[in-house]
């Protein structure tokens, strides 16, 4: 039997109801959100303006960045904004659509992320034919291949967060629409559906961080191969690569791999990876990377001569 929706909007109660809480909240979050713009914003800058960073590594480290910016915009702003309400509301519509942004840009995220270990991989195991396998035509193939998939993946979650009937709980104890808190509220039985979340989300990330682990393991056993110097440079790369890998999977391979259960640290640890790993990424490919370095020191110095002529 079809059980109709009966519900229009959603009630999010965020991360706290504490008033004290919520001002701490705003201003923490803000600046956090703040902080991700500008270290992606120079990344991608630097990216598309330096020479020096024309290697298949910086283009997808340009579409890593963005993923970040669009990831964290499609959940930080409202956060912020229902920070200073008493009560933060989000329409029926409007959630379905941060559950698609929202699942979209992670999914392409981990895409990005194995493209990368994938480049590495060839850049250090397969040296001689790097420039043929890693073309700007292939790089441009697969990150197409990625957005492609990411857009599969978020319609298949939003297929089942439709074929959820509401019909009068409408609080969710979150502060983003995502399918884990919303089975809660479903008026029907949600193992089939909870069982699809984990074979669809929770497959990608437990699939992928395995994919990605070993790939790094090989390409660091591969490293004894070369000299000191190549060695340390594309072992400071591979660390980069994989604190990241690490940083992002263990949050969601937490949220996604389990059954319809939730705990009481599920939105710190969903604050983490959605929050939290954009401000870091930055932080962590800029300061262990010289060229990165190199490349954004070159662009603040364009910028204080342009300004200097005024």
């Amino acid at each position: 039997m079809h059980l109709k929706n009966n519900v229009t909007e959603f009630i999010l109660l965020g991360l706290t109801q504490d008033p004290i809480r919520k001002k701490i909240v705003f201003f923490t979050f803000l600046i956090f959100y703040l902080g991700t713009l500008l270290g992606n914003f120079l990344i991608i800058t630097a990216i598309k303006t330096s020479q020096a960073l024309g290697s298949p590594m910086y283009f997808f480290l340009f579409h890593l960045s963005l993923s970040d910016t669009c990831f964290s915009t499609c959940i930080a702003p409202r956060m912020i904004a229902d920070a200073l309400l008493k009560n933060a509301t989000i329409s029926f519509n409007e959630c379905m659509v941060q559950v698609f942004s929202f699942h979209f840009f992670g999914c392409l995220e981990i895409f990005i992320l194995i493209l990368m270990a994938v480049d590495r991989y060839v850049a250090i195991c397969k040296p001689l034919h790097y420039t043929t396998i890693m073309s700007h035509q292939v790089c441009g193939v697969l990150v197409a291949v990625a957005w492609v998939g990411s857009c599969v993946h978020s319609l298949a979650q939003i297929f089942l967060a439709l074929s959820l009937p509401f019909c009068g709980p409408n609080v969710i104890d979150h502060y983003i629409c995502d399918l884990q808190p919303l089975l809660k509220l479903a008026c029907a039985d949600t193992y089939v559906t909870n069982l699809l979340l984990v074979s669809n989300s929770g497959a990608i990330c437990t699939v992928s961080f395995v994919m990605l682990m070993v790939s790094y393991v090989i390409i660091l056993y591969s490293l004894r191969n070369h000299s000191a110097e190549g060695r340390k440079k594309a072992l400071s790369t591979c660390i980069s690569h994989i604190t990241v890998v690490i940083l992002f999977f263990g949050p969601c391979i937490f949220i996604y791999t389990r059954p319809a259960t939730t705990f009481s640290m599920d939105k710190m640890i969903a604050v983490f990876y959605t929050l939290g790993t954009p401000l870091i990424n930055p932080l962590i490919y800029t300061l262990r990377n010289a060229e990165v370095k190199n490349a954004m020191r070159m662009l603040w110095t364009k910028r204080l001569v342009s300004d200097n002529k005024r």
